[in-house]
């Protein structure tokens, strides 16, 4: 199985403290994602994020329904937690999210490994393209909403 890696970084003008509970709140996943994926949480509120946490969430890929569940198997808050993909369109989905105190601001880094049916060519024809989209549009919002 083909593992590929999706690395992204933003620097927010935001105290660590105000950034992280963004992120410990799963809605607000709703306002960072495009439009264009329908993405919905489907777990009722509210959600007490801890290690084992599942969520589940509606999306659409394609034009095609798709419903995701995913774990939380790390949580280390204020710097750090993973969300593990359950269920879902991917057959490996671990995303770790990083948060450090950078003087007044926060830099926040997310790493990605994925694998999916088609391997190779299904990644460059595609999925690497969204996801680089998907994670130019999360910057762009965080830096309208928290800074």
């Amino acid at each position: 199985m083909k593992i590929f890696k999706f690395r992204s970084e933003v620097r927010l003008d935001q105290k660590l403290s105000k950034v992280f509970p963004f992120f410990a709140d799963a809605f607000n996943l709703e306002t960072l994602t495009p439009a264009w994926l329908k993405f919905r949480v489907l777990s009722p509120k509210p959600i007490s994020i801890k290690e084992g946490t599942r969520i589940g969430y509606r999306l659409q890929i394609h034009g095609l329904p798709v419903r995701w569940v995913s774990e939380i198997v790390t949580w280390k808050p204020p710097y750090r937690f993973i969300d593990q993909q359950i269920r879902g369109p991917y057959r490996l989905w671990i995303h770790e999210h990083r948060f450090l105190d950078d003087c007044n601001g926060t830099v926040c880094q997310d790493t990605v490994r994925y694998s999916l049916w088609g391997g190779a060519l299904v990644n460059h024809l595609l999925v690497k393209k969204k996801i680089e989209h998907i994670f130019d549009y999360r910057q762009k919002k965080l830096r309208e909403l928290l800074e």
